[in-house]
């Protein structure tokens, strides 16, 4: 009746332990039942029980004896208390409960949940005609329970999107970020149910800012890229109104490119990926703005709305401030945004359109588009220029939230850094600033934040903000009883949110791109970077899936002077092992001492053992 599931994790040749690449165009959904992991009797003829991770699904009964009377049932996200679900768990997190009656003896029952108006009609994301209704809960209690609990079968019925659980694995000396990466990894595979990304269980719509953040991380997990690219088509016809949602899409079909190494979609969307710049809204010096006169119902059509009266709006972060929504409770009444001044020509839209212009001349570039790359690229140093000239306080060494703004948050400090838009005189001022404020941002900006801190060299300030406890932390969400990244740091910073939004994963891509460093610098990783910057751990193992095979890294800190590495590659793919210290620093590959160089070692395909002394 109990169940308890152990994951064994190898740690050994690619060769034994790499999963086949799956078809990059094929769809499959797969369900499973799951055994509870603890059942409780509260009282007579009641009993809770504990699945042990929130899933969406449903409940599966089999009577082996029968029982007359109507069977109560209850499921939830939330506990109220050790062994009693939350009937009123607040925002969005989900409760159930259902009479049954005239349940059948000796077979399968499945419970028929009740479905939500919001998440089960247009424009939700409508399920496979094969699934029942479904709800992500993780508790169950059972009241009026006529039958001897040993006469029930009890299962949880659980769908996603295939997902290999073997594919990629990740432990370290810090126990507060395993459970971090844990938390993360389960929300991806949990939230895929819909087989396209969504935003979480209110909507289950996509939008390409949630997109964006659950692809990197689910490249980070399993090697399965048909989810995102089906994804990425839907956006083509079914934008969504935020000014830098829109300019996320140029980022998940580059991304697309760079870890398959298909130009198909790319080549195919091309002339959309343009129109999604929104370079049609530029002005003289490059900078553009959702409230300029250019924004008409043609270029609307072009970026491709339908109802082209439509307008975008800028968001900056999510939730806004209490003025811009005043059906959100708002304690601070400052949402995530810091206090951002919402000036029509602003620095994080044109940092989102800088870094849109720069992935374009790389994508013309790799289509043969030579004048188009040309094109993109003069744009894009057109419009660093003018960010760095219009949109920075000399006086202060940081950026301002817009033209004409006196205040500048940490919104308009983290996305030039993250977007290479910061000048090197410039770079020790902006990041000091950033660390001032900081997790003054959105999980979804989170994003953003540890990505310019990685690049910076700031890895130990960025583990430190993975790692954390207070009450904006990935640790809060596992603190407040969720197995799924939530929506918001905390409810009382997002009062109807959700447990279960794929953008509060950051941290599974975080650890792997940045953190390992591990990343593709030749589409479809025909060559990857490694990067490692571990900060104050003193181990480390990853297992990072491609469509070549597995990626294994591990990582041991000997003394203050000497650390090891071994890095497997698979078969066909080469690496460059990047030593931050530089010329610091002493290398050898497989027991003979390398010159770095530019900074790197070369990897090749099999096992490289790698001992680093520093200081000499």
């Amino acid at each position: 009746m109990f169940f308890i599931a152990v994951l064994f994790i190898v740690w050994g040749n690619t060769s034994m332990s790499q999963p086949k690449s799956p078809s990059i165009a094929e769809n499959q959904f797969q369900s499973s039942f799951l055994n509870p992991r603890r059942i409780v009797k509260v009282a007579e003829n009641h009993y809770f029980i504990d699945f042990g991770k929130d899933a969406f699904g449903t409940l599966v009964l089999t009577m082996k004896s029968s029982q007359t009377d109507t069977l109560i049932v209850h499921l939830g996200e939330k506990i109220a208390n050790s062994n009693h679900i939350d009937r009123n768990p607040g925002g969005t997190i989900r409760y159930q409960k259902l009479q049954l009656t005239n349940i059948p003896e000796g077979r399968e029952y499945t419970v028929k949940l009740t479905p939500d108006k919001r998440n089960t009609n247009p424009p939700a994301i409508a399920l496979p005609d094969s699934f029942s209704v479904i709800m992500p809960f993780r508790y169950c209690e059972l009241e009026n329970l006529k039958v001897p609990i040993e006469e029930i079968v009890i299962k949880q019925k659980v769908y996603n999107y295939r997902f290999n659980d073997k594919s990629s694995a990740f432990v370290c000396s810090d126990t507060i970020l395993n459970k971090v990466w844990d938390l993360c990894k389960y929300t991806i595979k949990a939230t895929s149910f819909c087989g396209v990304y969504i935003d979480g269980d209110r909507e289950r719509i996509p939008y390409e800012a949630d997109a964006y953040i659950n692809q990197l991380s689910h490249y980070s997990v399993d090697a399965e890229y048909s989810m995102a690219r089906r994804t990425n088509e839907y956006f083509i016809e079914h934008p969504t109104w935020p000014t830098e949602w829109i300019l996320h899409t140029v980022l998940l079909f580059y991304n697309d490119f760079l870890y398959t190494g298909d130009l198909e979609p790319i080549s195919r969307n091309y002339e959309a990926l343009k129109a999604k710049t929104l370079i049609d809204l530029e002005r003289e010096d490059g900078l553009i703005s959702s409230k300029s006169e250019k924004l008409t119902d043609h270029v609307m059509k072009t970026i491709g709305f339908k109802d082209s009266t439509q307008r975008l709006r800028d968001i900056v972060d999510w939730p806004p401030s209490q003025s811009d929504a005043a059906w959100m409770n708002l304690p601070n009444k400052e949402g995530e945004r810091d206090g951002y001044e919402m000036a029509d020509v602003n620095t994080v839209v044109n940092s989102f359109h800088y870094l849109n212009l720069k992935l374009m001349a790389e994508i013309a570039g790799y289509l043969g588009k030579k004048d188009d790359s040309l094109f993109f690229h003069q744009k894009s140093v057109r419009v660093k220029e003018a960010v760095n000239q219009k949109l920075f306080d000399q006086t202060k060494g940081i950026y301002v939230d817009g033209e004409n703004s006196k205040h500048s948050s940490i919104h308009a400090n983290m996305f030039p850094l993250a977007f290479g838009i910061v000048p090197g005189k410039n770079l020790k001022s902006v990041v000091s600033y950033i660390k001032s404020r900081g997790m003054a941002c959105s999980v979804y900006g989170a994003q953003y934040l540890l990505e310019g801190l990685y690049l910076n060299g700031e890895a130990d300030y960025a583990l430190d903000l993975m790692s954390s406890t207070s009450d904006r932390s990935w640790w809060n969400m596992i603190k407040v009883g969720s197995t799924m990244a939530l929506e918001a740091w905390d409810m009382k910073y997002k009062p109807n949110s959700d447990w279960n939004h794929s953008w509060g994963a950051a941290p599974a891509n975080i650890i792997t791109r940045f953190m390992w460093g591990i990343r593709p610098i030749q589409p479809g990783f025909a060559c990857v970077q490694i990067k490692p910057q571990l900060g104050r751990l003193t181990s480390a193992k990853i297992k990072v899936p491609t469509l070549k095979g597995a990626i294994i890294a591990e990582y041991l800190k000997i003394d203050n002077q000497r650390s090891s590495f071994m890095i497997e590659l698979p078969l066909g793919m080469k690496g460059e092992f990047v030593v931050p210290q530089g010329d610091q620093v002493k290398i050898s590959v497989n027991k003979k001492q390398v010159k770095l160089i530019n900074g790197h070692a070369i990897l090749m395909a099999g096992l490289n053992r790698i001992e680093m002394s520093m200081g000499f």
